[in-house]
């Protein structure tokens, strides 16, 4: 790692034993002079820019100058790393997202970029998106752990504490005085002077007072969140460890010469595993097996799917299409996670090298990969029907994308069994992977494009009472689109506070219900807006809302 003036920290451990061996101790972090009078700085606009606030322009602020940090060290040996630079995209665009939404997605896409990104800073080397993740976190808990002796240790002696303050009482003890004498004279002799100086000290009294009231112990919880992402900002130390166990593995498997079947059998003296080729063979067989098995009757059940979905799938008048789009999307995803984790198990070692039997294991495997790709679309041709029979909603629309991420984990079990790649490299492939849907999560404009097809797909039924529980931004499509009341047969809302049960509404109680959301909307943005929590989104709603009233 670079050794910069800006992230001076220092590392201590036991002595008394081998450093790999010796047990953990809180670091020792030592301020640079930047960094001491940066660090009230971060308390201080952590405090103005998050407290009583939502997300919005406070958290994009707030990441940006934290990059802007980081990019100050100069972390040349990061930037050769092509997943810190894609990294440093993501938090960039993660950030204007959450300046342009405020959603969820987008600052849960900006926070995990900005560990992530700390984790690549840390350690260059790494290759794991999750594996970055947790360094993040870990230099972040290290930071937190040595932060109270910081804190103690920039505190000053009790005879320093002590000699500074006699010396500036008796440094200020006299011109306090003079000018106290001379406000009594003054106040004494001019009126208009005393009616000023009395409502000076009236302002005064109330700014003490709404400072005192600012400063709960709510508050001062606060600030010490907002002390330790300040110093987790600033302070950098090592945290190789996942970096030095992530570099104990391959991109593709290697060829052992023991253990190297699950069915090896022991020598008489039980102290090692030997190659023997009748173990392999037992292994290859138990694996044809499985692979031979599992494919007939995955055919039944993708022939099943294909006749009765794929072409034609019209849902009987009695027929519970959610309670058949529920059930059977989670099993079938569990289902193709499990091939894929038997594809892992079976292809992890000498396997691959089988040279007898290879090209039958390899083309059962990618026929079995194959058809569970195609019972990936039928389930997403489950969710599709469900869609267009109930509309859309954010579970829907997350099965949509974990599809997405199971075709490419399965594209990738193909490039193992065909490339030799090893399980470390398919995790590689596919955390870079979430990680891109999760920045994909954070740019979509969800609640607006759920609002609009529910609204103008000429759906029969429509869940007012989800639309209205939408943030605020939506609004405009409801009042844009309330002309479609009129027209649904069968308006619902929840029926509890709990959610469970809906109710029906008829279009004029929908329309009231509308129209007191907006206005309930409106006086609360217009009395609690701020431009911390502002966000593009909300305030151009809050505008087009006013120009309907």
């Amino acid at each position: 790692m670079d050794a910069l003036p800006l992230f001076s920290t220092t590392s201590v451990q036991s002595s008394a034993r081998p450093a790999q061996a010796a047990a953990w101790r809180p670091v020792v972090l030592v301020l640079s002079t930047t960094q001491k009078w940066l660090l009230p700085v971060g308390l201080l606009l952590f405090d103005v820019l998050f407290w009583e606030q939502h997300l919005g322009l406070n958290l994009a602020v707030y990441a940006l100058l934290a990059v802007a940090v980081l990019l100050a060290s100069r972390p040349r040996s990061a930037w050769r790393s092509g997943y810190f630079r894609l990294v440093l995209l993501g938090t960039l665009v993660s950030a204007g997202a959450v300046a342009w939404y405020g959603s969820g997605a987008a600052a849960l896409a900006c926070s995990a970029s900005l560990l992530m990104l700390w984790g690549y800073a840390n350690q260059p080397p790494l290759k794991q998106a999750s594996l970055a993740l947790l360094t993040g976190l870990g230099a972040a808990a290290e930071v937190l752990a040595g932060l109270p002796n910081l804190l103690l240790r920039a505190l000053p002696s009790r005879q320093t504490k002590v000699g500074r303050v006699g010396w500036y009482v008796r440094l200020l003890a006299m011109p306090l005085l003079v000018l106290g004498v001379f406000h009594v004279l003054f106040a004494l002799a001019n009126p208009r002077y005393r009616v000023l100086a009395g409502e000076v000290w009236a302002r005064f009294a109330e700014w003490l007072a709404k400072y005192l009231a600012v400063l709960s112990v709510g508050h001062l919880l606060f600030l010490l969140v907002g002390l330790a992402a300040a110093a987790v900002a600033l302070l950098r130390v090592p945290a190789p460890r996942l970096a030095q166990w992530e570099a104990g593995f391959a991109e593709a498997v290697v060829r052992r010469r023991d253990g190297v079947a699950s069915f090896a059998v022991r020598n008489p003296d039980f102290r090692r595993r030997t190659f023997r080729l009748a173990d392999l063979r037992k292994e290859y067989l138990g694996a044809v097996a499985v692979f031979g098995l599992v494919n007939l009757l995955l055919l039944v059940v993708n022939a099943i799917d294909v006749q009765w979905l794929w072409f034609g799938f019209r849902p009987e008048g009695n027929f519970n299409l959610a309670q058949f789009v529920h059930e059977g999307t989670y099993v079938l995803i569990f289902s193709i996670l499990l091939a894929m984790g038997i594809v892992l198990w079976f292809f992890r070692r000498n396997l691959n090298f089988y040279q007898p039997g290879l090209p039958l294991l390899r083309w059962g495997a990618t026929v079995w990969v194959v058809q569970n790709a195609v019972l990936a679309v039928s389930v997403g041709l489950r969710n599709y029907y469900y869609i267009s029979h109930m509309g859309l909603a954010y579970k829907r629309i997350g099965v949509c994308f974990f599809l997405l991420l199971t075709l490419f984990g399965l594209v990738t079990i193909l490039l193992k069994i065909w490339q030799r790649r090893s399980a470390f490299a398919l995790v590689r492939l596919n955390s870079v992977a979430a990680y891109l849907v999760l920045l994909c999560l954070a740019l979509g404009n969800w609640e607006i494009w759920i609002a609009r097809y529910n609204l103008t797909s000429g759906f029969r039924q429509i869940d007012y009472g989800f639309l209205l529980s939408m943030p605020g931004r939506v609004l405009p499509e409801l009042v844009r689109h309330r002309a479609t009341l009129n027209r649904t047969p069968s308006i619902t809302t929840a029926a509890t506070y709990s959610g469970y049960g809906s109710q029906a509404l008829k279009p004029d109680a929908a329309q009231r219900l509308l129209d007191a959301r907006v206005a309930r909307w409106r006086a609360y943005y217009q009395a609690t807006a701020s431009w911390q929590d502002w966000t593009y989104a909300d305030w151009q709603a809050y505008r087009q809302l006013s120009q309907r009233h």
